[in-house]
C-alpha cells in the first residue's frame, strides 16, 4: 500500500501550500498593483526499484495572474495605472524587476521610488530636478516646472515593458520577473493612465471558493491515508499469522 501512501501524503501537502498561496493573494487584496499567484500542479514520478507505479503530487505557486485589477481615479500627480500587459521597470539588486503598482514616491534627493525600489527610466534611475510640479504623461514621459520656468521640461521617460506572452514569475521580494531569467525591452506602445491606480486582480469570492474546496480535498488525502495505514496493519497481521 506505499503507493497510496506516496499519493496521499504529496496530496496533503501540495493542498497544504495551494491554501498558503490563496491566503497570500486575500491578504493582498487591497495592494494596489497586486498580481495573483496560481497554483499549478502536477504528477512526478518517485524513483525505486520494481514498477514505476509510485507518482507524487507537486506544486508551482510562483505562476502569475495577468488579468486587470480595478482603476480608480487618485488626482495625485505620480499615481499611475499601467496599461495592457505593460509592467514599470524598478532597480532589484544588481539588475530590474518590474511591477503592475503605479505609486510612485519621491525622496528628499528627487529620487523617484516605488516601494522603497528605485524607479527606472531609459537612462537608469529617475531624479527629478528642484520643481514646484510634476507631471506625468500617458507614454511615460516625466515632466517638471521647475521655480521661474512657465513651461514643463521633460526629464526622462518612464521603462514601460510589454509582458504580453512572457512566462512570469515573482521573486523573493514579490516583484514580477520574467522565468528565464532576462530582463524584457522597453516598449512604447505600453500607455500609462495619469492621476489613477491599478487595485488588485484578487477576486475575494473565487479565493474563498477555492479555500473551501481546498479543504475538503484536505480531508479526503487524510481519509485515504487512515486507509492506506488500516491496509497496511490487516496486511501485517496477515503476514505474522
Amino acid at each position: 500500500m506505499d503507493k497510496l501512501i506516496f499519493t496521499a501524503v504529496s496530496g496533503a501537502d501540495r493542498l497544504m501550500r495551494a491554501q498558503q498561496v490563496h491566503a497570500n493573494n486575500l491578504a493582498n487584496l487591497d495592494t494596489a498593483g497586486f498580481r495573483a499567484s496560481m497554483e499549478v500542479s502536477s504528477s512526478q514520478q518517485v524513483n525505486a526499484y520494481g514498477y514505476d507505479d509510485r507518482h507524487m503530487s507537486t506544486m508551482q505557486a510562483d505562476t502569475v495572474s495577468s488579468r486587470a485589477g480595478a482603476v480608480r481615479e487618485t488626482g495625485r500627480p505620480l499615481d499611475v495605472a499601467i496599461g495592457g500587459q505593460g509592467y514599470l521597470a524598478v532597480q532589484y539588486g544588481d539588475g530590474e524587476a518590474y511591477t503592475r503598482s503605479g505609486e510612485i514616491d519621491i525622496g528628499a534627493d528627487g529620487a523617484l521610488s516605488v516601494h522603497g525600489r528605485p524607479l527606472l527610466g531609459e537612462g537608469g534611475p529617475i531624479t527629478l530636478p528642484p520643481h514646484t510640479a510634476v507631471e506625468i504623461g500617458t507614454d511615460g514621459t516625466v515632466s517638471v516646472l521647475t521655480e521661474g520656468a512657465t513651461q514643463m521640461q521633460v526629464v526622462d521617460k518612464l521603462k514601460l515593458v510589454n509582458a504580453e506572452g512572457a512566462e512570469l514569475t515573482k521573486n523573493e521580494a514579490g516583484l514580477i520577473v520574467p522565468r528565464n531569467g532576462g530582463d524584457l525591452a522597453a516598449d512604447p506602445a505600453v500607455k500609462v493612465r495619469p492621476r489613477a491606480l491599478e487595485g488588485s486582480n484578487v477576486s475575494a469570492v473565487e479565493e474563498m471558493v477555492a479555500t473551501m474546496s481546498l479543504n475538503r480535498s484536505f480531508e479526503l488525502q487524510m481519509r485515504l491515508f487512515k486507509a492506506s495505514d488500516s491496509m497496511n496493519e490487516s496486511g501485517n497481521r496477515l503476514l505474522g499469522a
